[in-house]
């Protein structure tokens, strides 16, 4: 077990191309069909070859895995379908060997209904300490046969659940996520004494689920749409948390990303603040269309609204719960908003494909750091996933209107002519593979010098070796109606085309990547973006 080290300086987060790992769907080790940490660290020299600076575990602890794993019965647990945390710490190890960082997931708005906690709580019955860790409470109505409140859940459906002795307790996603009470010391220690616990275990960061969720307003009054301040999102309490945390943090060297999703953008600010979050996730850039005014103004408030706190902005194109680039981009609507996702809806492949090659290319040379979700170098799309095969509780919750996330949780394609695709060998994995996705395996992609991977393993290569990238400064240049173009003080330029015709290329010395074939008279095609050397 590692002792506290000197914090880092080097600040190696504000620029890092940080890979995200789904466990389940990355590698499966043991052939089970599920994907495991004997799965990762097989392929960790894949991760090298890609060239990341750092790996994002989505959770891995124990967990009953009725929400993918963000239901957590044991902080300090690898789930046995998994592994051990002897494997972890060997994991941990081995990335570091390669130059690999590893950020672990945090889940404090809630854990399992399994969680020994709740399990007390159960037992203990109404007025215990043990309740008081959740939001217990009791009903409205004659018998206390109607919830406390009226608040929307996160994944559609009450908020509350009625006990056997007639208590209701608060759960923001499913029944089976009770909500954790943050004006309780314990659940403050607890959760500072689990960073601890990685940190002390050579973890370099923290993601930080749903983070502006945790706190609630005492009164737990019924929600007003438009009426402020929300009764549980983004409270000002939250940010003395994140502050006590922050101390953890810097013992270790540590550093943490915020699920954070406001449309404040000054209230947004305050959770980077020097001695809060170092990062948060950029769902403005996520969500945003494949429209050169609207991708513009995303990258300006982003930078904008991170300018006065000193954090860098991150980016990141698609993650566990959206729907994967190659299909949004191929769309008609190609921003993203979970209620808009819809059985059926057409999709070009070919067209999201020559478009997500330009967006890996432009985010990728934007100021700050990127998030590379699992297979977005690998080009997949969404999966359709057969009715009957679909886990995720948004499906369910919502009725059967909403095909959910499983989609882009598909097991991934390694090897083109290998069982499974070469994801594990014996049990089927937990969610059907497409039958075409041979295209899409590793070794295929490897040998191809146009393939996905090459272009992302290339662009990665250059990001690294080019200074100007990363943290920094941009400019933007004149431009032809529907292209951006950028230029990184003293480094490359990025152009990318979202007009519908061929443009002409800025002067420049010499062209580092494109991505894809620029036009026999040297200009550059719609729906394509290039790095330039300047002249």
């Amino acid at each position: 077990m590692a002792a506290p080290r000197t914090p880092r300086t080097d600040h190696w987060w504000r620029d890092a191309v940080i890979y995200q790992v789904y466990p389940r769907s990355f590698a499966d080790g043991d052939g089970d069909g599920t994907g495991d940490l004997a799965g990762v660290r097989a392929r960790l020299p894949y991760l090298a070859e890609l060239g990341v600076d750092a790996v994002w575990f989505t959770p891995w602890y124990a967990s009953p895995l009725v929400d993918g794993g963000y239901d957590v019965a044991d902080y300090r647990t690898i789930d046995p379908a998994f592994g051990t945390l002897a494997e972890a710490e060997k994991l941990i190890a081995e990335a570091a060997a390669l130059d690999i960082r590893v950020i672990v997931d945090i889940v404090p708005n809630h854990v399992s209904d399994q969680h020994a906690w709740f399990q007390a709580a159960l037992a203990a019955g109404p007025g215990s300490p043990e309740r008081e860790r959740f939001h217990f409470r009791p009903g409205r109505g004659v018998q206390g046969e109607l919830p406390p409140n009226n608040w929307p859940s996160q994944f559609s459906g009450r908020t509350w659940t009625r006990v056997p002795d007639g208590e209701w307790y608060l759960h923001l996603f499913t029944p089976e996520q009770p909500d954790l009470n943050w004006s309780h010391p314990e659940v403050r220690q607890e959760h500072e004494d689990v960073l601890r616990f990685w940190f002390e275990r050579g973890v370099a960061g923290v993601r930080v689920d749903s983070a502006a969720l945790l706190a609630k307003h005492p009164a737990l009054a019924d929600f007003e749409e438009g009426v402020d301040p929300h009764p549980y999102i983004d409270q000002d309490e939250l940010h003395d948390i994140y502050r006590s945390w922050r101390a953890v943090a810097d013992a270790y060297g540590g550093v943490f990303v915020g699920e954070v999703w406001l449309p404040d953008t000054e209230r947004f600010a305050r959770y980077l603040r020097p001695d809060e979050l170092h990062t948060a996730f950029n769902f403005t850039f996520l969500a945003c269309p494949w429209e050169p005014g609207r991708l513009r103004r995303a990258i300006d408030d982003t930078l904008a609204e991170h300018a006065p706190v000193g954090a860098p902005a991150t980016w990141v194109l698609c993650n566990h719960d959206v729907t994967r680039t190659v299909t949004r981009y191929g769309r008609e609507d190609t921003g993203f908003d979970f209620a808009a996702k819809r059985f059926g809806t057409p999709t070009d492949l070919a067209l999201g494909t020559r478009r997500a090659r330009a967006a890996a290319l432009l985010t990728l040379a934007l100021p700050g750091s990127v998030y590379l979700y699992q297979g977005e170098e690998l080009g997949l799309p969404e999966a359709d996933i057969p009715v009957d095969r679909i886990q995720d509780p948004m499906h369910f919750r919502s009725g059967g209107t909403d095909p959910g996330r499983d989609g882009c949780r598909v097991p991934l394609p390694w090897e083109a002519q290998a069982p499974a695709y070469g994801f594990g060998a014996g049990a089927a994995p937990w969610l059907p593979q497409p039958e075409d996705w041979a295209q899409h395996a590793v070794d295929r992609q490897s040998a191809d010098p146009h393939s996905m991977l090459t272009l992302y393993r290339e662009a990665l290569r250059i990001r690294r070796s080019e200074p100007a990238f990363g943290d920094g400064p941009m400019r933007w240049l004149p431009a032809e109606e529907g292209v951006l173009a950028f230029a990184r003080p003293g480094g490359p330029i990025c152009v990318a085309n979202l007009s519908a015709t061929p443009v002409d290329l800025p002067a420049h010395g010499e062209v580092l990547l494109a991505s894809g074939p620029l036009g026999a008279d040297g200009r550059l095609p719609s729906d394509a973006a290039v790095w330039l050397r300047a002249d």
